[in-house]
């Protein structure tokens, strides 16, 4: 065990853990921020995305000792009252079925808008792929970020 001190949702942390921990694990159990979802364990589905340092990765197979001194982004740090442009269009365009994989696919979303502010549909499949929903809301996903994708240039 060891001590490893992390930043998340603009927040210190110290954590007890081995450095070798995914990332998810320390999330959920440690800090319970258990909008981070564990799909598959194996960074095939997108269930766990947060952003590290702006980067959108996959938790469940990222060390917590590669977070370690870094800025972490749950899906609990997006916005602080649930008002980022992609909650609302999710919201709007009620997009979740089960809602499972929702969080992942807003935290890969966020990315691919804070890099791509008007995406076209290419580019949305594109950023998406690997982010599985079961329930196959992906034409609503897509309507949803299209959406954010103004609202966020009205706020502008």
């Amino acid at each position: 065990m060891a001590t490893t001190k992390l930043k998340i949702n603009g927040k210190e942390h110290a954590v007890d853990v081995d450095p070798s921990t995914p990332l998810l694990w320390v999330l959920r159990d440690h800090l319970n921020l258990v909008g981070t979802k564990y799909g598959c364990g194996v960074a095939s589905c997108g269930a766990c995305v947060v952003h590290l340092e702006g980067e959108a990765v996959r938790s469940c197979v990222t060390k917590v000792s590669r977070a370690a001194g870094k800025e972490v982004v749950t899906i609990e740090g997006l916005s602080e009252n649930g008002d980022h442009p992609l909650q609302q269009a999710w919201e709007q365009v009620d997009v979740p079925q089960c809602g499972y994989c929702q969080s992942g696919q807003i935290m890969s979303a966020a990315v691919l808008l804070r890099e791509i502010p008007n995406p076209t549909d290419e580019e949305i499949d594109l950023a998406m792929t690997g982010n599985i929903c079961r329930c196959g809301t992906y034409l609503r996903i897509r309507k949803a970020i299209h959406l954010a994708a103004e609202i966020q240039n009205e706020i502008k």
